[in-house]
């Protein structure tokens, strides 16, 4: 059987930390002097952290407080990062599927630490192949760097590989680099948006993936 790769987005997709993000992002907006409604922030996790200033700022702002946006909301979302939730069953779906030979590549668009605290929040390192985050590629989702990175790193091509997310974001840029997508809704976003931007399977969270795996996707390419 030829080797495939399951590649999988962190953040609200086997963590639970959309809406940590969504605040911590709130409070940098608004100490630079910013109004930015959460529900606009919420559907806009998901981009890398350039790209989600850019989308919700627009391109009339202010480009030299980027940076310290940046640095704010790292700052405050950096005060979670030892107690991070994992959705209940994220590490057993990983563990199973590596137990059916799947490579598993994390890929996501946070920073060397945030990767830390949150590999360690799903505590599957024993079947994590390799991860991939924001200081790998040169542009975060919807760009397909991200996914194209981690096909690079499990070694398989597109046509054997499977990206499960939970952000629009993921759908588009899994499609983009030739990438079927699975979607989660544990992130909060709504399932017809996940489909139209790409979803072939939407399921509840990592849990309802786990439990349907023998008639999802995956067995689909493991020929069951």
């Amino acid at each position: 059987m030829a080797t495939r790769a399951a590649l999988f987005d962190i953040d609200g997709t086997l963590v639970d930390t959309n809406h940590l993000h969504v605040t911590a992002w709130w409070e940098a907006f608004r100490q630079a002097g910013h109004t930015v409604p959460m529900s606009a922030i919420h559907r806009a996790i998901g981009l890398g952290s350039g790209e989600l200033i850019a989308h919700l700022l627009g391109d009339e702002r202010d480009r030299g407080q980027d940076a310290r946006i940046n640095a704010a909301h790292t700052t405050l979302y950096g005060t979670c990062l030892d107690r991070l939730p994992a959705f209940e069953g994220a590490g057993d779906l990983l563990r199973s599927l590596a137990d059916r030979g799947w490579r598993i590549v994390l890929a996501t668009s946070a920073g060397e630490a945030e990767i830390t605290a949150l590999r360690a929040a799903i505590d599957a390192d024993d079947v994590i192949l390799a991860t991939t985050g924001a200081d790998d590629v040169p542009a975060g989702k919807p760009a397909p760097y991200p996914v194209d990175r981690a096909l690079a790193l499990a070694g398989v091509p597109a046509e054997l590989a499977v990206f499960v997310g939970d952000s629009v974001w993921d759908m588009e840029a899994a499609t983009r680099a030739g990438v079927r997508p699975v979607a989660l809704l544990s992130g909060g976003i709504p399932r017809a948006a996940l489909e139209s931007t790409g979803a072939v399977e939407v399921y509840e969270d990592p849990t309802d993936l786990l439990a349907r795996l023998d008639t999802s996707l995956f067995a689909e390419l493991d020929g069951r």
